[in-house]
């Protein structure tokens, strides 16, 4: 098929940006979504467009469901399908569980969970019409360990629920030729964090050093190709050995 779409939220900078360029070398249509970093996403689109593929930026929140059921809908209309959702948005904060505040709490799931659940459920109708569709969550690298997390509670279980709603969404789509996957990245250098944070955490990877945001996109690349249309609700870590 040479007319691919794919829908990426988080899509303006870091691996969500990553992977839009190596869709667009492979002459995908790349929407992505973004929420405030509208600057990155121009230029993230222009970049798509440089490599040979076709790109829409769109502002969106997608924790609220009429939002992006909305942004589903304005891809499908533009292209006429949607091949591919790649969840990659999710906000992340630090603080110690009993100084959380509820709004905090609240912006954890409302950020990287529920979206999962609003934007599948909006872009499995016409993949099941077509019998064939990707879909690709993002957790984290320990989020199956259920181990605790008392600076990252909302974060971590919002996470582990990401695997859960993967393997639900997985089965019941099977049926109709959808693969439903998630990576768990460990710590990788994608820009959102300070390189003498990462260069401290180098001690706890059993590889021994920070993973790269092409290690994130070789994976995503597998798992939309035809080779992995096999693999379903599997969740593949890229942490070179830590979290496991």
């Amino acid at each position: 098929m040479t007319d691919r779409v794919a829908l990426i939220t988080g899509g303006a900078k870091g691996i969500g940006r990553g992977i839009a360029l190596d869709l667009a070398a492979q002459q995908w249509k790349v929407a992505l979504c973004y929420r405030t970093s509208e600057t990155e996403a121009e230029q993230t689109a222009r970049a798509v467009t440089e490599r040979g593929g076709q790109a829409l930026a769109v502002r969106c929140d997608v924790s609220d469901p009429a939002a992006a059921t909305a942004l589903v809908t304005q891809v499908e209309q533009q292209w006429g399908r949607i091949d591919a959702l790649i969840n990659g948005a999710g906000p992340y904060h630090r603080v110690n569980l009993f100084e959380e505040s509820v709004a905090g709490w609240n912006e954890m799931f409302d950020g990287n969970l529920h979206p999962v659940f609003y934007l599948a459920r909006a872009v499995s109708p016409g993949m099941k019409s077509r019998k064939s569709g990707r879909i690709i969550s993002f957790s984290m690298a320990n989020a199956d360990q259920m181990i605790s997390q008392p600076d990252v509670t909302a974060h971590y279980i919002a996470k582990a629920g990401v695997l859960i709603l993967t393997r639900t969404l997985a089965k019941l789509l099977a049926p109709y030729s959808i693969t439903v996957n998630a990576i768990s990245p460990g710590f990788i250098d994608s820009g959102s964090a300070p390189p003498e944070e990462l260069a401290g955490m180098t001690k706890r990877i059993p590889a021994g050093y920070i993973g790269t945001v092409d290690d994130t996109v070789a994976a995503v690349r597998y798992l939309l190709s035809d080779e992995a249309r096999y693999v379903n609700g599997a969740n593949i870590q890229i942490s070179g050995g830590w979290g496991i």
